[in-house]
């Protein structure tokens, strides 16, 4: 866990810095692939997303919701992962969904910058890391 200070410039150069977003990205896959079998299945992409507890946590507090919800809602991320519906996601799938995760993350912070506690793995803190890098 690191404190960082972040804006959109941040987060849009690790993204345009193809071999460190590329790394990075793919060690995320490699982390998220149990089986080892090269592709994302449902439950593997879902159980990544469940780490996360975007949805069942709200600032911190358990906010119960419904399974049927968490299941439609998980179902569609996946939908969105896997462009050509083969039933897994590929690398090269996962890259290009967290480049346009990324590049909407850097619209949305803009250019004000703010502070922020991050995991050491987030890309966030990685893109901090990078440019944290270069200035030195």
């Amino acid at each position: 866990m690191g404190v960082v200070i972040i804006d959109g410039s941040t987060v849009k150069s690790f993204v345009d810095d193809e071999a460190a977003f590329k790394k990075s990205v793919d060690e995320s896959f490699a982390s998220l692939d149990l089986n080892n079998d090269g592709v994302l299945s449902r439950a593997e992409l879902r159980k990544a997303f469940e780490s996360f507890r975007l949805i069942e946590a709200h600032f911190g507090i358990d906010a119960p919701t419904p399974p049927d919800q968490l299941t439609h809602l998980y179902n569609s991320i996946f939908d969105k992962f896997d462009c050509d519906h083969s039933g897994t996601v590929d690398l090269e799938e996962f890259r290009s969904e967290m480049k346009k995760i990324m590049l909407a993350i850097a619209d949305g912070l803009g250019s004000n910058p703010i502070q922020m506690a991050l995991d050491d793995q987030s890309f966030l803190k990685q893109a901090a890391d990078l440019e944290a890098s270069k200035l030195a």
